[in-house]
């Protein structure tokens, strides 16, 4: 079984915390560019999006996705 490890919130470092923030910015603004696009062309987008489908705003919807996505990454 694969040694697994957590990282206590007070442990990360803040090269840890930049690194975070950009990849959430940087996945906020394609999923959102996405979702824009889609939604300009009147198509259903929430289904493309992981964790998307329940919401209603476009926002709400957006983050959902992104937090979905950042949370595969680990």
């Amino acid at each position: 079984m694969a040694d697994m490890t957590s990282v206590a919130p007070h442990d990360l470092k803040k090269s840890d915390t930049v690194a975070f923030v950009g990849i959430f910015v940087a996945s906020f603004v394609l999923f959102l560019a996405i979702a824009l696009f889609a939604q300009l062309l009147r198509w259903e987008w929430r289904a493309w999006l992981p964790g998307a489908e329940g919401e209603k705003s476009l926002i709400h919807g957006v983050k959902s996705a992104v937090y979905t996505f950042m949370s595969n990454l680990t």
